[in-house]
C-alpha cells in the first residue's frame, strides 16, 4: 500500500447534499478534476464549480429515470483499477483512474420510517449504483479514498492541503472501513424492511415487529477499563439503527461534562435513573439508583426539594449512588448534593451557569452526565411512546422484546375494594406504580405525597420485598402510616397485604390476575384499605 496517494480526479454523487458544494469547491481549489451525476452535477455547475457529467465520461446517457447512470466499466474500472497492476488494461480500454469517491445513499431508512410508506416508494429508494461504487472504492483503498460521511469532508480537505493533495494510507483505510460499515447498515435496513412486510399487496405495508432475520448495527462510543468486574473487558456502543429517538435524552447520547470516564456499572445504573426520572412527567423530579434499582425518588416544587425527599428514603443505599434530575443542575442543588453524600454520577439535562460548574469543579472525581434538554416534552400520565425494542444477550443468541411502557391513567384503575382511594391517594398510587416499574422484581414501593418511603427490590418472594421495604423505612425513622404501596405484579397470597396493613398502608396498586385475587381483596377490605388493579405488570429482571 502506497504511503500517500495524490488525489487528481474525484467522482461525486450524493443524495444528501449538505456540505457538498464547499467540499467540491475545496477539491477544485486543490487541482482535482470533478465528475458528477444528475442533480449533484447541476448543483455544482450552478455554483460555478467546473464539473464533468458522468454521462460525458461514459458516453452513455442516464436512463430509466436515473436508475442506470454509474453502472459502467469506465466508472467501476476507474475505481477498481490497481495502480501498477492494471495500468495496461486501463489504457487499452480508455479508463482513467478515479482517486476519490464521495457518495451517500438514497434515504431508504427515512422513507420506510414513515408509517404510510408504500412498497413502491421503498423500492424506488433502494440505491444500487451508490453501494456498488462505495464497495469498489473501499476495496481499492490502496489508491482510492471512499468518502461516505459528510462529517469527513473537512478532515479530507485538511489532510490534502497539508500533504500537497495526497491522502495517507491510514486515512484511506479508515475511510474504507467506514464505507463498508455504511453499506452494511444500508443493506441491513433494506433486508429488515422486506423481512418485516406481512403483505406486500397492502398499502401502507403492514409490518411484523419480529422478522425472521434481524440485522442491527452498533457503533462503538468508548472502551472501558473493565466491565461489571475488573477481569471483564467492556465497551459502550450506540445503536446505529436509531434505538431511541434523537429527541429523547439517553445515556449513550449524553455528554460527560466532568469526571473520569463512566464505568460499565455507572452506565447501566445511569440508564435506569434517567428512564425513571423521565417517566415521572413534567414536575421537578429526582431519582437515586443503586445497583440497578431506585433506592429513592420524589417529585416536588424544586429540584432541590425533590432531591431532599428522595435522599430521605434510604441514605445508606444512596451513598455512592447515581442521581438523576429532570431539571438543570444549578449551583444550589449541586452544593446540596455534594455536601450531603458521596455520589458516583449526577445526570441532568444541563448545568445551569458558572456557579454550578464551579461547585462541581471542586469535586473533580464526581462524574456529571449532561443529557441535553428533550426536543419533545416528557411523557404525561397515559401517554404511550412509539414502539421500540429491548435487546438482551443470552448465551448463543438474543432475547428481543418490545420495550416496556406504561399508559395507566386514573381512569384505567379498577377499584376492587369497598373503599375507593381518595384523589390524593390516586396521585400517590400512580407515582409509586411508576417507580415500581424500574425496581428489580419482586418490587414493592411505599410512597406518600409524591415521595418514596421504602423500597423492597429483588427478593425471591413478594412478601419478603414488602417486609424489606418496611424495614428500610423503619431504619430511617419513616412512618409508613397513610402511605400507599405499589407492587409490580399480583399478590399470590394475602400475607403481603396483611404485612402492609400492619405497617399502616392505606391503599394498594397492583396488576391483579391472581387465582387468589378475591382472597387478597378480602384482606384489604378487612383492613379498610383501598385497592386498585391496573391490568398490567412491570417485571424487571
Amino acid at each position: 500500500m502506497a504511503a500517500e496517494s495524490r488525489i487528481r480526479r474525484a467522482l461525486i454523487s450524493v443524495s444528501d447534499k449538505d456540505g457538498i458544494e464547499e467540499f467540491a469547491r475545496s477539491l477544485h481549489g486543490l487541482g482535482v478534476d470533478l465528475v458528477s451525476t444528475g442533480g449533484t452535477a447541476r448543483l455544482l455547475a450552478g455554483a460555478g464549480i467546473p464539473v464533468t457529467e458522468v454521462s460525458t465520461l461514459t458516453g452513455f446517457p442516464e436512463i430509466m429515470a436515473g436508475r442506470v447512470k454509474t453502472l459502467h466499466p469506465l466508472v467501476h474500472g476507474g475505481l477498481l483499477g490497481r495502480r501498477g497492476v492494471d495500468d495496461q488494461a486501463m489504457r487499452e480500454q480508455g479508463i482513467e483512474p478515479i482517486d476519490l469517491l464521495a457518495v451517500n445513499l438514497y434515504p431508504f431508512e427515512r422513507t420506510v420510517g414513515r408509517p404510510d410508506c408504500r412498497i413502491s416508494e421503498a423500492v424506488e429508494n433502494i440505491d444500487i449504483g451508490g453501494p456498488a461504487m462505495l464497495r469498489a472504492a473501499a476495496k481499492n483503498h490502496a489508491a482510492v479514498a471512499a468518502v461516505s460521511d459528510r462529517d469527513d469532508y473537512p478532515r479530507v480537505i485538511e489532510e490534502m492541503r497539508r500533504c500537497s493533495g495526497a491522502l495517507s494510507a491510514e486515512t484511506r483505510f479508515a475511510l474504507a472501513a467506514k464505507a463498508f460499515a455504511h453499506t452494511a447498515r444500508y443493506d441491513a435496513a433494506v433486508a429488515n424492511f422486506f423481512g418485516s412486510v406481512v403483505d406486500p399487496g397492502r398499502h401502507p405495508a403492514e409490518r411484523r415487529l419480529f422478522p425472521a432475520v434481524r440485522t442491527r448495527q452498533f457503533v462503538r462510543l468508548a472502551e472501558m477499563r473493565y466491565g461489571e468486574n475488573p477481569h471483564q473487558a467492556a465497551a459502550l456502543y450506540r445503536d446505529g439503527d436509531g434505538g431511541a429517538p434523537a429527541a429523547e435524552p439517553s445515556v449513550a447520547g449524553a455528554r460527560l461534562a466532568q469526571g473520569k470516564p463512566l464505568s460499565f456499572n455507572n452506565i447501566a445504573d445511569a440508564d435506569t435513573a434517567l428512564q425513571c426520572v423521565r417517566a415521572l412527567g413534567g414536575q421537578p423530579a429526582c431519582v437515586i439508583v443503586k445497583h440497578a434499582s431506585p433506592c429513592g425518588a420524589a417529585v416536588a416544587r424544586t429540584g432541590r426539594e425533590a432531591y431532599e425527599r428522595a435522599f430521605r428514603t434510604d441514605p445508606t443505599s444512596a451513598f455512592g449512588g447515581i442521581i438523576a434530575f429532570n431539571r438543570p443542575l444549578d449551583g444550589e442543588l449541586a452544593r446540596a448534593v455534594l455536601a450531603r453524600q458521596f455520589v458516583e454520577v449526577i445526570v441532568a439535562p444541563s448545568i445551569a451557569g458558572k456557579g454550578a460548574a464551579a461547585v462541581l469543579a471542586a469535586k473533580p472525581d464526581v462524574r456529571v452526565l449532561v443529557t441535553g434538554e428533550p426536543e419533545e416534552p416528557p411523557l404525561h400520565v397515559g401517554e404511550i411512546p412509539e414502539p421500540r425494542l429491548d435487546i438482551r444477550s443470552v448465551r448463543g443468541g438474543l432475547l428481543v422484546q418490545e420495550a416496556d411502557h406504561d399508559g395507566v391513567t386514573p381512569e384505567d384503575l379498577e377499584v376492587v375494594t369497598r373503599r375507593a382511594p381518595t384523589p390524593s391517594e390516586v396521585d400517590d398510587l400512580l407515582f409509586a406504580w411508576r417507580i415500581a416499574w424500574f425496581v428489580k422484581s419482586n418490587a414493592i414501593v411505599y410512597a406518600r405525597g409524591g415521595a418514596t418511603f421504602g423500597i423492597g427490590a429483588g427478593q425471591t418472594s413478594r412478601v419478603h420485598s414488602a417486609r424489606f421495604g418496611r424495614l428500610k423505612a423503619e431504619e430511617e425513622g419513616l412512618d409508613l402510616s397513610g402511605t400507599v404501596m405499589a407492587s409490580d405484579a399480583f399478590f399470590p397470597f394475602r400475607d403481603g397485604i396483611d404485612a402492609a396493613a400492619e405497617a399502616g398502608v392505606a391503599a394498594v396498586i397492583q396488576p391483579g390476575g391472581s387465582r387468589r385475587d378475591q382472597e387478597v381483596v378480602a384482606a384489604a377490605d378487612e383492613h379498610g384499605m383501598a385497592m386498585v388493579f391496573t391490568g398490567v405488570r412491570h417485571f424487571r429482571h
